[in-house]
């Protein structure tokens, strides 16, 4: 058995799980009609497509599925001929929060659903072709597939699936918000829904659990879909719920991080960063893999969804991912290590909340030794639950501490102004 995801197809054809895995992903992709057999007419040019692996894993870490998907590959196409528009929303993070604050205040129900073969489901409006997967047997070899449906690594794929997704919400009777399009709900006669859209994941939050089993009934007649029931895991995400409120972190994600840096065995350390650190004054010589400095450092990015506290160490540390050097990756490893003391450090959003928003902001003065600009933080609550923080660097070079404080308020009222609407 393979213990790791496989790269090619010719290694995932050595073990059984990853062939069967690639059965099932073709048998889908022929009983939802995704392409016909033609031939290629004049003028065409088919495009390639590959499998990709990967191995699904629950919250403990156990092997949940092995999944196969076919992937065609859209970095050949041209704009204007095989695509024209791209774009396609995911629920912002300050969102997530936000819905779970007041599911957490109204004590409503959340749960959970994922799509199968989402990108699948998009009604695609260009002619494209591609050559023959491989392991796809055709009565006629010639002939290449035509699609009908959008697919995995088309560059419109994603926009496809979600105005399918959008439709059937609204068909429901859900209102697509106007600040973040992929937060729908819906009241009607008492009866309080939010749905949550990231891709195929699918977060519904309702005061009427009969209301929430109807709606799942019928998402089910429009899609795939796989019910996971009451919300407990999801993007990372631990989700668990008593009387005192709703508690997240990212406990394995976050061991997964200490883990790839090979420092489970390592001494934790009491800060994430040194008090008047010179990063951006830093002179050693630069790493000789870039990539993995990049890598790590996009990895702490995700993980400030709980913990807040490392917003400023990776704020600064994302400054040098053109040319990072020894200072710049021992300030990573530095925040590694602190994790190590508390993996399970998350945030407590409680039960007691009122509504009220609360937000506090700061700015330094010039703090960038090579730009001077300002740097922006601001921490917003919602009653007693956190849900909004950031630092950001301001646009401009403020030219009193008056002023870089005066920007650092105007950003964080634009936020509680946001978060009203």
């Amino acid at each position: 058995t393979l213990a790791r995801e496989p790269i090619h197809y010719a290694e995932a054809m050595q073990d059984a799980k990853w062939r069967l895995a690639m059965q099932q992903e073709l048998h889908a992709l022929e009983a939802n009609g995704t392409w016909s057999l033609e031939t290629l007419p004049d003028g065409k040019k088919p495009l390639g497509c590959n499998w990709v692996y990967k191995i699904k894993h629950t919250s403990d870490g156990t092997i949940e599925r092995y999944k196969a998907r076919l992937v065609i590959l859209g970095n050949h196409q041209k704009e204007g001929v095989d695509y024209t528009e791209t774009f396609a929303p995911v629920v912002k993070m300050v969102t997530v929060r936000l819905v779970f604050v007041v599911a957490a205040t109204k004590k409503s129900e959340l749960h959970q659903m994922d799509v199968h073969n989402a990108f699948l489901h998009g009604d695609l409006h260009e002619d494209v072709y591609m050559k023959l997967p491989p392991g796809f047997h055709a009565s006629q070899p010639n002939h290449v597939c035509k699609l009908k449906k959008s697919l995995y690594g088309l560059k419109q794929a994603p926009r496809c699936w979600f105005a399918k997704l959008s439709s059937a919400l609204i068909n429901f009777g859900f209102r697509q918000s106007g600040c973040d399009h992929s937060l729908f709900t819906l009241l009607v006669h008492g009866v309080q829904m939010m749905v949550l859209v990231y891709v195929d994941d699918l977060i519904i939050c309702g005061n009427d659990s009969a209301a929430i089993q109807r709606f799942k009934e019928y998402l089910s007649k429009c899609f795939h879909m796989k019910d996971l029931g009451h919300l407990k895991y999801f993007l990372g995400v631990e989700v668990a719920r008593n009387s005192s409120g709703i508690f997240l972190c990212q406990r394995k994600y976050a061991l997964d991080i200490i883990q790839e840096a090979g420092l489970l065995g390592a001494q934790p350390v009491a800060t994430p960063l040194e008090q008047n650190h010179q990063l951006g004054l830093a002179t050693g010589r630069y790493i000789d893999q870039p990539d993995r400095y990049r890598r790590l450092v996009g990895r702490l990015i995700y993980l400030c969804f709980t913990r807040s506290k490392l917003s400023y160490c990776v704020h600064t540390l994302s400054h040098f991912m053109q040319q990072p050097r020894e200072e710049h990756w021992n300030a990573a490893i530095r925040i590694v290590r602190y994790l190590k003391g508390s993996p399970g450090q998350g945030i407590l959003l409680k039960s007691t909340s009122d509504f009220q928003r609360h937000g506090w902001c700061d700015s330094d003065w010039a703090g960038c030794p090579l730009t001077r600009r300002s740097t922006t933080g601001w921490f917003v609550f919602l009653g007693h639950s956190p849900i909004s923080w950031k630092t950001k660097k301001q646009h401009t070079v403020s030219r009193s501490s008056v002023e870089a404080e005066y920007r650092s308020m105007a950003t964080t009222c634009c936020e509680l102004k946001w978060l009203r609407s």
